[in-house]
């Protein structure tokens, strides 16, 4: 059963994690920049002259790594799954840095006996020779398998606010963009070594018919496609970006990212793979400057 309070507050301590330019590269690769190598926009993510960092990169940066594994949580961590992902960019992240996490549990919430419990994640970067906050991280992750540990007058948090639903409406653009076969063997190396993600036989155990793509590749994706399509491939105008994961996605499929623009700073997102009909991301907010 889930220890509400050792979860809740548990010591990850500081992590620091250093990248290169190098780094930054292989992420870019990771998430499909430089599948169109003569393209100027994509180059800039992917070739050291005048490089720029994809904003989504927060995302794979001073990471704790699967804690849930530590029996002290109490958690069935064989049926959670990543709910949703955030990334708020504060300050462009820099071609290379030596940076400091810092993660917080801030809420975990109990939805019912059978109906699994919530938790919420923060994690804040900040460059270490400044101490100045690079971007802030939020992790919602589902424990399918955790529901009614508040039973018997046990602590419970108020279940988190939902991302915002897409408008029932045609969307106003669409962004198609592939993935290749080997796409999440490219991705796994900027730090993601699950070998869900690369091992046919663990993922025929695990139901699926190969590999799958990493959530947060898809996620990166998004990005790329937003980027794409309003922002000529300007990283600084991205401030913040917002998914649930609703469906994984198998390498070599392509994406069509449908996009609705709330207004002049924020676009709603849905991204689905049209071959099996599956909605893959779902609930996306991208706010823009």
């Amino acid at each position: 059963m889930l220890n509400y309070d050792a979860v809740k507050n548990w010591d990850f301590g500081e992590i620091t994690h250093a990248y290169t330019l190098r780094d930054a590269m292989l992420y870019a690769l990771g998430i499909g920049l430089g599948a169109q190598p003569l393209d100027a926009g994509q180059l800039q993510f992917v070739f050291e002259q005048n490089l720029q960092v994809m904003p989504t990169m927060a995302s794979v940066l001073g990471s704790p790594g699967f804690w849930w594994r530590d029996p002290r949580t109490g958690a069935d961590w064989v049926k959670l799954v990543h709910g949703e992902q955030s990334v708020r960019i504060l300050k462009p992240l820099p071609v290379a840095a030596t940076l400091v996490a810092r993660n917080k549990v801030v809420s975990v919430t109990d939805k019912g006996p059978g109906k699994g419990a919530i938790a919420v994640i923060i994690r804040d970067l900040y460059e270490q020779s400044s101490g100045e906050h690079i971007a802030q991280n939020r992790n919602v992750t589902f424990l399918r398998g955790d529901g009614g540990f508040a039973a018997n007058g046990g602590q419970s948090d108020p279940t988190p606010e939902p991302l915002p639903a897409p408008p029932d409406r045609a969307p106003d653009i669409e962004v198609e963009l592939g993935t290749l076969e080997r796409q999440a063997l490219i991705y796994r190396l900027s730090g993601d070594y699950n070998v869900l993600h690369a091992d046919p036989e663990v993922a025929r155990q695990a139901g699926f018919s190969k590999p799958i793509l990493h959530g947060l590749c898809t996620y990166g994706m998004a990005a790329h496609a937003v980027l794409k399509a309003l922002c000529n491939y300007n990283a600084a105008r991205v401030r913040a970006v917002s998914v649930r994961f609703t469906a994984p996605v198998y390498p070599g499929e392509t994406i069509r990212f449908q996009l609705w623009q709330r207004d002049s700073t924020s676009v709603q997102l849905r991204a689905r793979v049209d071959a099996r009909d599956a909605v893959v991301l779902n609930n996306g907010l991208v706010e823009l400057s």
